[in-house]
Protein backbone atom coordinates (compact mmCIF):
# COMPACT_ATOMS: atom_id res chain seq x y z
CA UNK A 1 0.00 0.00 0.00
CA UNK A 2 1.16 3.52 -0.75
CA UNK A 3 1.52 6.26 1.87
CA UNK A 4 -1.65 8.10 0.70
CA UNK A 5 -3.60 4.83 0.86
CA UNK A 6 -2.40 4.12 4.39
CA UNK A 7 -3.17 7.68 5.50
CA UNK A 8 -6.65 7.57 3.98
CA UNK A 9 -7.39 4.23 5.61
CA UNK A 10 -6.22 5.50 9.02
CA UNK A 11 -8.31 8.67 8.73
CA UNK A 12 -11.34 6.59 7.75
CA UNK A 13 -10.84 4.33 10.77
CA UNK A 14 -10.51 7.35 13.08
CA UNK A 15 -13.75 8.78 11.68
CA UNK A 16 -15.60 5.51 12.25
CA UNK A 17 -14.22 5.11 15.79
CA UNK A 18 -15.14 8.69 16.67
CA UNK A 19 -18.66 8.26 15.32
CA UNK A 20 -19.17 4.99 17.19
CA UNK A 21 -17.89 6.54 20.44
CA UNK A 22 -20.67 9.19 20.30
CA UNK A 23 -18.38 11.63 22.14
CA UNK A 24 -18.29 14.15 19.30
CA UNK A 25 -20.82 15.68 16.95
CA UNK A 26 -21.12 13.69 13.74
CA UNK A 27 -20.85 16.72 11.46
CA UNK A 28 -17.70 17.90 13.26
CA UNK A 29 -16.13 14.42 13.05
CA UNK A 30 -16.74 13.99 9.32
CA UNK A 31 -15.74 17.57 8.53
CA UNK A 32 -12.50 17.15 10.50
CA UNK A 33 -11.76 13.94 8.61
CA UNK A 34 -12.29 15.67 5.28
CA UNK A 35 -10.08 18.54 6.43
CA UNK A 36 -7.31 16.13 7.42
CA UNK A 37 -7.41 14.56 3.97
CA UNK A 38 -7.04 18.02 2.44
CA UNK A 39 -4.19 18.88 4.83
CA UNK A 40 -2.22 15.82 3.70
CA UNK A 41 -2.87 16.62 0.07
CA UNK A 42 -4.96 13.49 -0.46
CA UNK A 43 -8.27 15.25 -1.10
CA UNK A 44 -8.19 18.09 -3.59
CA UNK A 45 -10.23 21.24 -3.92
CA UNK A 46 -12.18 19.53 -6.70
CA UNK A 47 -13.22 16.82 -4.23
CA UNK A 48 -14.43 19.42 -1.74
CA UNK A 49 -16.30 21.32 -4.43
CA UNK A 50 -17.96 18.17 -5.77
CA UNK A 51 -18.79 17.01 -2.24
CA UNK A 52 -20.53 20.20 -1.17
CA UNK A 53 -22.12 20.71 -4.58
CA UNK A 54 -23.19 17.10 -4.88
CA UNK A 55 -26.75 16.53 -6.16
CA UNK A 56 -27.60 14.73 -2.90
CA UNK A 57 -26.94 17.97 -0.96
CA UNK A 58 -29.09 20.01 -3.33
CA UNK A 59 -31.85 17.39 -3.21
CA UNK A 60 -31.93 17.20 0.60
CA UNK A 61 -31.91 20.99 1.08
CA UNK A 62 -34.67 21.42 -1.51
CA UNK A 63 -36.80 18.67 0.02
CA UNK A 64 -36.58 20.39 3.41
CA UNK A 65 -38.06 23.51 1.79
CA UNK A 66 -40.82 21.48 0.11
CA UNK A 67 -41.78 19.88 3.43
CA UNK A 68 -41.74 23.33 5.06
CA UNK A 69 -44.21 24.41 2.38
CA UNK A 70 -46.54 21.56 3.33
CA UNK A 71 -46.28 22.62 6.95
CA UNK A 72 -46.87 26.34 6.37
CA UNK A 73 -49.99 25.70 4.28
CA UNK A 74 -51.41 23.34 6.89
CA UNK A 75 -51.18 20.25 4.69
CA UNK A 76 -49.00 18.36 7.13
CA UNK A 77 -51.52 19.22 9.81
CA UNK A 78 -54.03 17.07 7.94
CA UNK A 79 -51.57 14.17 7.96
CA UNK A 80 -51.05 14.71 11.67
CA UNK A 81 -54.81 14.68 12.26
CA UNK A 82 -55.25 11.48 10.22
CA UNK A 83 -52.41 9.73 12.01
CA UNK A 84 -53.76 10.99 15.32
CA UNK A 85 -57.16 9.44 14.62
CA UNK A 86 -55.50 6.17 13.67
CA UNK A 87 -53.47 6.20 16.88
CA UNK A 88 -56.57 7.07 18.94
CA UNK A 89 -58.34 4.07 17.42
CA UNK A 90 -55.55 1.50 17.28
CA UNK A 91 -52.93 2.76 19.75
CA UNK A 92 -49.38 1.64 18.98
CA UNK A 93 -50.75 -0.78 16.42
CA UNK A 94 -51.29 2.24 14.15
CA UNK A 95 -47.54 2.85 13.86
CA UNK A 96 -46.93 -0.07 11.43
CA UNK A 97 -49.84 1.26 9.36
CA UNK A 98 -48.23 4.72 9.15
CA UNK A 99 -44.85 3.24 8.26
CA UNK A 100 -46.51 0.82 5.85
CA UNK A 101 -48.24 3.69 4.04
CA UNK A 102 -44.82 5.15 3.21
CA UNK A 103 -43.58 1.70 2.25
CA UNK A 104 -46.45 1.07 -0.17
CA UNK A 105 -45.47 4.17 -2.16
CA UNK A 106 -41.75 3.41 -2.11
CA UNK A 107 -41.64 1.21 -5.26
CA UNK A 108 -42.92 4.14 -7.33
CA UNK A 109 -41.83 7.28 -5.43
CA UNK A 110 -38.33 8.45 -4.56
CA UNK A 111 -37.67 7.27 -1.01
CA UNK A 112 -36.13 10.47 0.36
CA UNK A 113 -39.30 12.63 0.30
CA UNK A 114 -41.27 9.69 1.69
CA UNK A 115 -38.93 9.40 4.68
CA UNK A 116 -38.89 13.18 5.17
CA UNK A 117 -42.70 13.31 5.30
CA UNK A 118 -43.00 10.11 7.33
CA UNK A 119 -40.50 11.42 9.86
CA UNK A 120 -42.52 14.59 10.36
CA UNK A 121 -45.71 12.62 10.98
CA UNK A 122 -44.08 10.10 13.34
CA UNK A 123 -42.28 12.81 15.33
CA UNK A 124 -45.48 14.72 15.95
CA UNK A 125 -47.43 11.55 16.73
CA UNK A 126 -44.81 10.48 19.26
CA UNK A 127 -44.72 13.95 20.83
CA UNK A 128 -48.48 14.11 21.27
CA UNK A 129 -48.72 10.64 22.77
CA UNK A 130 -45.65 10.97 24.96
CA UNK A 131 -43.88 8.10 23.18
CA UNK A 132 -40.22 7.77 22.38
CA UNK A 133 -39.48 8.43 18.71
CA UNK A 134 -36.45 6.10 18.80
CA UNK A 135 -38.31 2.87 17.88
CA UNK A 136 -40.01 4.57 14.93
CA UNK A 137 -37.63 6.37 12.59
CA UNK A 138 -34.98 3.73 11.87
CA UNK A 139 -37.70 1.15 11.01
CA UNK A 140 -39.28 3.78 8.74
CA UNK A 141 -36.06 4.29 6.77
CA UNK A 142 -35.27 0.58 6.57
CA UNK A 143 -38.81 -0.31 5.45
CA UNK A 144 -38.82 2.28 2.69
CA UNK A 145 -35.39 1.09 1.50
CA UNK A 146 -36.46 -2.56 1.44
CA UNK A 147 -39.71 -1.94 -0.42
CA UNK A 148 -37.86 0.26 -2.89
CA UNK A 149 -35.77 -2.71 -4.02
CA UNK A 150 -38.84 -4.31 -5.58
CA UNK A 151 -39.03 -2.19 -8.75
CA UNK A 152 -36.57 -0.68 -11.18
CA UNK A 153 -37.56 2.90 -10.27
CA UNK A 154 -37.92 2.24 -6.53
CA UNK A 155 -34.28 3.08 -5.89
CA UNK A 156 -31.64 5.13 -7.70
CA UNK A 157 -29.33 2.17 -7.06
CA UNK A 158 -31.49 -0.09 -9.23
CA UNK A 159 -31.51 2.42 -12.07
CA UNK A 160 -27.74 2.90 -11.86
CA UNK A 161 -27.00 -0.85 -12.07
CA UNK A 162 -29.43 -1.16 -14.98
CA UNK A 163 -27.71 1.71 -16.78
CA UNK A 164 -24.24 0.20 -16.28
CA UNK A 165 -25.40 -3.23 -17.47
CA UNK A 166 -26.73 -1.65 -20.66
CA UNK A 167 -23.51 0.32 -21.16
CA UNK A 168 -21.63 -2.99 -20.99
CA UNK A 169 -23.72 -4.26 -23.89
CA UNK A 170 -25.91 -6.52 -21.74
CA UNK A 171 -29.68 -6.69 -21.40
CA UNK A 172 -31.15 -4.35 -18.83
CA UNK A 173 -33.86 -5.15 -16.30
CA UNK A 174 -37.62 -4.81 -16.58
CA UNK A 175 -39.72 -2.74 -14.19
CA UNK A 176 -40.66 -5.68 -11.95
CA UNK A 177 -37.93 -8.16 -12.86
CA UNK A 178 -36.20 -7.82 -9.49
CA UNK A 179 -39.47 -7.98 -7.53
CA UNK A 180 -39.08 -11.66 -6.60
CA UNK A 181 -35.74 -11.04 -4.89
CA UNK A 182 -36.92 -7.80 -3.31
CA UNK A 183 -40.08 -9.39 -1.94
CA UNK A 184 -38.06 -12.28 -0.50
CA UNK A 185 -35.83 -9.80 1.35
CA UNK A 186 -38.94 -7.93 2.43
CA UNK A 187 -40.52 -11.14 3.76
CA UNK A 188 -37.69 -11.67 6.24
CA UNK A 189 -37.08 -7.98 6.94
CA UNK A 190 -40.57 -6.74 7.78
CA UNK A 191 -41.26 -9.12 10.71
CA UNK A 192 -37.89 -8.18 12.17
CA UNK A 193 -38.59 -4.45 11.76
CA UNK A 194 -42.12 -4.79 13.16
CA UNK A 195 -41.43 -6.90 16.23
CA UNK A 196 -37.70 -7.01 17.04
CA UNK A 197 -36.16 -3.69 16.01
CA UNK A 198 -38.50 -1.46 18.08
CA UNK A 199 -37.70 -3.49 21.20
CA UNK A 200 -33.98 -3.05 20.58
CA UNK A 201 -34.42 0.70 20.25
CA UNK A 202 -36.67 1.12 23.30
CA UNK A 203 -33.64 0.71 25.53
CA UNK A 204 -31.66 3.58 24.04
CA UNK A 205 -31.51 7.02 25.70
CA UNK A 206 -34.09 9.35 24.17
CA UNK A 207 -32.12 12.50 23.36
CA UNK A 208 -34.99 14.85 22.18
CA UNK A 209 -35.56 14.37 18.42
CA UNK A 210 -34.81 17.20 16.04
CA UNK A 211 -38.16 18.12 14.53
CA UNK A 212 -38.21 18.48 10.77
CA UNK A 213 -41.08 20.96 10.97
CA UNK A 214 -42.41 22.97 13.84
CA UNK A 215 -44.76 21.12 16.16
CA UNK A 216 -47.59 23.65 16.05
CA UNK A 217 -50.22 23.33 13.36
CA UNK A 218 -50.96 26.31 11.16
CA UNK A 219 -54.31 27.21 9.67
CA UNK A 220 -55.14 25.07 6.67
CA UNK A 221 -55.04 27.11 3.46
CA UNK A 222 -56.62 24.94 0.75
CA UNK A 223 -55.41 26.81 -2.36
CA UNK A 224 -51.81 27.18 -1.13
CA UNK A 225 -51.81 23.59 0.12
CA UNK A 226 -53.08 22.37 -3.25
CA UNK A 227 -50.39 24.30 -5.12
CA UNK A 228 -47.70 22.90 -2.81
CA UNK A 229 -49.05 19.36 -3.19
CA UNK A 230 -49.13 19.72 -6.99
CA UNK A 231 -45.54 20.97 -7.00
CA UNK A 232 -44.43 18.09 -4.78
CA UNK A 233 -46.28 15.61 -7.00
CA UNK A 234 -44.57 17.13 -10.04
CA UNK A 235 -41.19 16.75 -8.31
CA UNK A 236 -41.89 13.08 -7.62
CA UNK A 237 -43.31 12.53 -11.10
CA UNK A 238 -40.29 14.16 -12.68
CA UNK A 239 -37.96 11.93 -10.69
CA UNK A 240 -39.91 8.85 -11.78
CA UNK A 241 -39.77 10.07 -15.36
CA UNK A 242 -36.01 10.36 -15.35
CA UNK A 243 -35.38 13.92 -14.19
CA UNK A 244 -32.63 13.93 -11.52
CA UNK A 245 -34.23 14.31 -8.11
CA UNK A 246 -31.86 17.19 -7.29
CA UNK A 247 -33.07 19.22 -10.29
CA UNK A 248 -36.72 18.36 -9.74
CA UNK A 249 -36.61 19.21 -6.03
CA UNK A 250 -34.60 22.39 -6.58
CA UNK A 251 -37.07 23.68 -9.18
CA UNK A 252 -39.97 22.78 -6.88
CA UNK A 253 -38.44 24.58 -3.89
CA UNK A 254 -37.68 27.64 -6.03
CA UNK A 255 -41.27 27.72 -7.26
CA UNK A 256 -42.57 27.73 -3.69
CA UNK A 257 -40.40 30.74 -2.90
CA UNK A 258 -41.26 32.54 -6.16
CA UNK A 259 -44.99 32.02 -5.50
CA UNK A 260 -44.50 33.37 -1.95
CA UNK A 261 -45.84 30.21 -0.35
CA UNK A 262 -42.54 29.95 1.53
CA UNK A 263 -40.60 33.09 2.37
CA UNK A 264 -36.80 33.14 1.92
CA UNK A 265 -36.39 33.33 5.70
CA UNK A 266 -38.60 30.27 6.19
CA UNK A 267 -36.68 28.42 3.47
CA UNK A 268 -33.33 29.16 5.12
CA UNK A 269 -34.73 28.11 8.47
CA UNK A 270 -35.97 24.81 7.04
CA UNK A 271 -32.54 23.72 5.78
CA UNK A 272 -30.59 21.54 8.26
CA UNK A 273 -26.92 22.55 7.89
CA UNK A 274 -25.51 19.90 10.27
CA UNK A 275 -26.96 17.10 8.18
CA UNK A 276 -25.85 18.61 4.88
CA UNK A 277 -22.30 19.19 6.15
CA UNK A 278 -22.03 15.60 7.38
CA UNK A 279 -23.17 14.18 4.03
CA UNK A 280 -20.87 16.49 2.05
CA UNK A 281 -17.84 15.69 4.22
CA UNK A 282 -18.36 11.94 3.81
CA UNK A 283 -18.56 12.42 0.05
CA UNK A 284 -15.11 14.04 0.23
CA UNK A 285 -13.85 11.01 2.15
CA UNK A 286 -15.40 8.70 -0.44
CA UNK A 287 -13.65 10.61 -3.23
CA UNK A 288 -10.33 10.16 -1.43
CA UNK A 289 -10.91 6.40 -1.20
CA UNK A 290 -11.32 6.31 -4.96
CA UNK A 291 -8.54 8.81 -5.77
CA UNK A 292 -5.87 7.00 -3.75
CA UNK A 293 -6.68 3.69 -5.39
CA UNK A 294 -7.94 2.07 -2.17
CA UNK A 295 -11.18 1.14 -3.91
CA UNK A 296 -9.31 -0.23 -6.93
CA UNK A 297 -7.03 -2.23 -4.62
CA UNK A 298 -10.08 -3.82 -3.01
CA UNK A 299 -11.50 -4.54 -6.44
CA UNK A 300 -8.29 -6.22 -7.61
CA UNK A 301 -8.24 -8.42 -4.52
CA UNK A 302 -11.88 -9.30 -5.11
CA UNK A 303 -11.25 -10.35 -8.71
CA UNK A 304 -8.40 -12.61 -7.63
CA UNK A 305 -10.46 -14.31 -4.91
CA UNK A 306 -13.43 -15.09 -7.13
CA UNK A 307 -11.23 -17.02 -9.57
CA UNK A 308 -11.08 -19.91 -7.08
CA UNK A 309 -14.77 -19.90 -6.19
CA UNK A 310 -17.78 -21.26 -8.02
CA UNK A 311 -20.75 -19.11 -9.11
CA UNK A 312 -22.50 -19.20 -5.73
CA UNK A 313 -19.35 -18.43 -3.75
CA UNK A 314 -18.45 -15.60 -6.13
CA UNK A 315 -21.99 -14.23 -5.86
CA UNK A 316 -21.72 -14.20 -2.06
CA UNK A 317 -18.34 -12.45 -2.21
CA UNK A 318 -19.62 -9.78 -4.62
CA UNK A 319 -22.67 -9.21 -2.40
CA UNK A 320 -20.53 -8.91 0.76
CA UNK A 321 -18.02 -6.58 -0.90
CA UNK A 322 -20.84 -4.33 -2.07
CA UNK A 323 -22.28 -4.18 1.45
CA UNK A 324 -18.92 -3.16 2.90
CA UNK A 325 -18.06 -0.57 0.25
CA UNK A 326 -21.54 0.95 0.45
CA UNK A 327 -21.02 1.71 4.14
CA UNK A 328 -17.58 3.22 3.43
CA UNK A 329 -18.35 5.26 0.31
CA UNK A 330 -22.01 5.51 -0.68
CA UNK A 331 -24.42 3.23 -2.48
CA UNK A 332 -23.80 5.02 -5.79
CA UNK A 333 -20.02 4.84 -5.43
CA UNK A 334 -20.13 1.14 -4.60
CA UNK A 335 -22.35 0.44 -7.61
CA UNK A 336 -20.09 2.34 -10.01
CA UNK A 337 -17.05 0.48 -8.71
CA UNK A 338 -18.39 -3.05 -8.39
CA UNK A 339 -20.85 -3.49 -11.26
CA UNK A 340 -18.09 -3.80 -13.89
CA UNK A 341 -16.21 -6.20 -11.61
CA UNK A 342 -19.35 -8.29 -11.08
CA UNK A 343 -19.87 -8.49 -14.84
CA UNK A 344 -16.24 -9.48 -15.38
CA UNK A 345 -16.38 -12.16 -12.68
CA UNK A 346 -19.48 -13.69 -14.28
CA UNK A 347 -17.89 -13.67 -17.70
CA UNK A 348 -14.72 -15.29 -16.36
CA UNK A 349 -16.85 -18.01 -14.81
CA UNK A 350 -18.78 -18.45 -18.05
CA UNK A 351 -22.17 -17.71 -16.46
CA UNK A 352 -24.93 -15.14 -16.94
CA UNK A 353 -23.89 -11.71 -15.50
CA UNK A 354 -27.48 -10.77 -14.58
CA UNK A 355 -27.58 -12.50 -11.17
CA UNK A 356 -24.33 -10.72 -10.29
CA UNK A 357 -25.81 -7.38 -11.34
CA UNK A 358 -28.83 -8.08 -9.14
CA UNK A 359 -26.47 -8.93 -6.24
CA UNK A 360 -24.80 -5.50 -6.52
CA UNK A 361 -28.20 -3.85 -6.86
CA UNK A 362 -29.66 -5.42 -3.73
CA UNK A 363 -26.55 -5.19 -1.55
CA UNK A 364 -26.03 -1.50 -2.36
CA UNK A 365 -29.62 -0.78 -1.29
CA UNK A 366 -29.48 -3.00 1.82
CA UNK A 367 -27.32 -0.48 3.66
CA UNK A 368 -28.37 -0.86 7.29
CA UNK A 369 -25.25 -1.03 9.49
CA UNK A 370 -24.32 2.67 9.57
CA UNK A 371 -26.19 5.92 8.97
CA UNK A 372 -23.78 6.94 6.20
CA UNK A 373 -24.37 4.46 3.37
CA UNK A 374 -27.85 5.62 2.35
CA UNK A 375 -29.30 9.13 2.45
CA UNK A 376 -32.51 8.20 4.28
CA UNK A 377 -30.48 6.58 7.06
CA UNK A 378 -28.41 9.74 7.39
CA UNK A 379 -31.59 11.79 7.53
CA UNK A 380 -33.24 9.85 10.36
CA UNK A 381 -29.90 9.65 12.21
CA UNK A 382 -30.03 13.41 12.48
CA UNK A 383 -33.79 13.75 12.96
CA UNK A 384 -34.04 11.13 15.70
CA UNK A 385 -30.82 12.12 17.51
CA UNK A 386 -29.75 8.48 17.35
CA UNK A 387 -26.43 7.08 18.46
CA UNK A 388 -24.18 5.52 15.85
CA UNK A 389 -24.42 2.22 17.73
CA UNK A 390 -28.21 2.20 17.30
CA UNK A 391 -27.73 1.53 13.60
CA UNK A 392 -25.17 -1.20 14.26
CA UNK A 393 -27.38 -2.88 16.85
CA UNK A 394 -30.48 -2.89 14.65
CA UNK A 395 -28.81 -3.01 11.26
CA UNK A 396 -26.46 -5.97 11.65
CA UNK A 397 -29.19 -8.60 12.20
CA UNK A 398 -31.27 -7.09 9.39
CA UNK A 399 -28.25 -7.12 7.08
CA UNK A 400 -27.64 -10.79 7.86
CA UNK A 401 -31.29 -11.74 7.32
CA UNK A 402 -31.67 -9.88 4.03
CA UNK A 403 -28.28 -11.12 2.76
CA UNK A 404 -29.30 -14.73 3.37
CA UNK A 405 -32.64 -14.13 1.65
CA UNK A 406 -30.96 -12.46 -1.33
CA UNK A 407 -28.26 -15.08 -1.79
CA UNK A 408 -30.87 -17.86 -1.74
CA UNK A 409 -33.40 -16.13 -3.99
CA UNK A 410 -31.11 -14.54 -6.61
CA UNK A 411 -30.04 -17.89 -8.18
CA UNK A 412 -33.67 -19.02 -8.01
CA UNK A 413 -35.04 -16.04 -9.96
CA UNK A 414 -31.89 -15.48 -12.04
CA UNK A 415 -30.29 -18.85 -12.76
CA UNK A 416 -26.58 -18.92 -13.60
Amino acid sequence: MTAPQIATLLILLVILVALVSERFRADVVTLTGAGALCLFGIARIEDVQSGFANPAIVALASLFVLVEGLHITGAIGLLFSLSGKMVDKFGRRAIPLIIGAAGVLSPFVNNTPLVVLGTSVLQETARRRGWSVKPLLIPLSYTVILVGTCTLIGSSTNLLVDQMMRQAGLAGFGMFEMSGVGLTMLAVGVPYLAFVAPRSLHGTPDDASRHIVAAEHLRFRPIRALITAVILAAVVGGAVGGVPIAIAAFVGATLLIALRIVTPEQAYGAVKPQLLVMVAAMLVVGSAIERTGLAALASQWLSQKTSTLGPRGSLALIYTATLILTEMMSHAGAVVLLTPIAIGVAQNLGVDPRPFGIAVMMAASASFVTPLGYQTNTFVYYAGSYRYMDFIKVGLPLTFLTACAALVSIPWFFPF
